[in-house]
């Protein structure tokens, strides 16, 4: 008799694990396309959708199985609550971990190219490469080298803020502001409904968070091969961003030909064939 029991006991215990395995909840959606042996795991920046990837996966995924992510309360997909950088961070880490997702290359634009750089440093044998789509170590050091970053930040200010807001004016702060990132105008009104689709506590915690993150001292622990990819206006401050950068032994930087933030439609024949490149070597 102890024996069945032991039996049920175990089958039981096994079904949980099977159930939790489906069931955890990630903060991020996740959608798998493509076969290839070598994983691509794309994450969009601040309050994009994975779909700002869609023509770069178009080009990989027949080689390559892709993982593209889309975080919560962005675009559109539900919040989760107290959404933070560091838990972003560990969840897309575990993602790889339970799924057995051998090496990864992770390739991460603005905030995603943060959470890249983090992961690739907290985590330095969970990943293969690193493809940083403009952003840095250290995004408020760009303007106050001095700056440090609050061990306790408190982004309540910036909540209220932003929740205060009504629907139009958010809108119009958006149209304002994107034209400064992104020169494709025909792509201008699906990125602004990203931010409009955006749930607006998440919107400014994240912002709050992500403008705290200084991962210049980290980047040291990066082992694997890193591409960063930058705007053509960081040409001008080379010795600033590759500065910020003078951590991260295995970087190679190359600086885009035209256009602003969103690399991956300002220059996008020139993005291409950099990311070409760096997956075949």
């Amino acid at each position: 008799m102890k024996k069945y029991i032991l039996i049920i006991a175990l089958l039981f215990s096994a079904l949980c694990l099977n159930v939790f395995a489906q069931t955890k909840q990630y903060p991020f959606e996740v959608s798998k396309t493509g076969k290839g042996k070598q994983a691509l795991i794309f994450i969009p920046g601040f309050a994009s959708s994975g779909a700002v990837w869609d023509e770069t996966k178009a080009v990989f995924e027949k080689d390559y199985t892709c993982y593209t992510l889309t975080m919560a309360g962005f675009a559109g997909v539900k919040p989760q609550p107290n959404p933070s950088f560091e838990n972003w961070k560990n969840e897309i880490a575990n993602y790889i971990k339970n799924n057995k997702i051998e090496k990864p290359i992770l390739i991460g634009h603005s905030m995603g190219g943060g959470l890249a750089l983090a992961i690739a440093a907290d985590y330095p044998d969970l990943i293969g490469k690193i493809v940083i789509v403009d952003a840095l170590p250290c995004l408020a050091a760009l303007s106050d080298p001095s700056f440090k970053s609050k061990e306790n930040n408190d982004c309540s200010a910036m909540v209220t803020q932003m929740t205060a807001m009504n629907e139009t004016q958010f809108y119009d702060m958006q149209k304002q502001m994107m034209p400064r990132l992104l020169a494709d105008t025909s792509k201008l009104e699906m990125v602004v409904d990203w931010s409009v689709k955006s749930d607006r506590v998440t919107f400014a915690q994240m912002y709050c968070d992500f403008f705290n993150v200084d991962l210049r001292e980290k980047i040291a622990a990066i082992k694997c091969p890193s591409l960063i990819l930058l705007e053509s206006y960081f040409i001008n401050l080379k010795p600033a961003i590759e500065g910020q950068y003078k951590n991260l032994k295995t970087a190679n930087f190359q600086y885009a030909t035209k256009g602003m933030h969103f690399i991956m439609y300002d220059d996008k024949d020139w993005y291409l064939g950099q990311l070409n490149n760096f997956l075949k070597s």
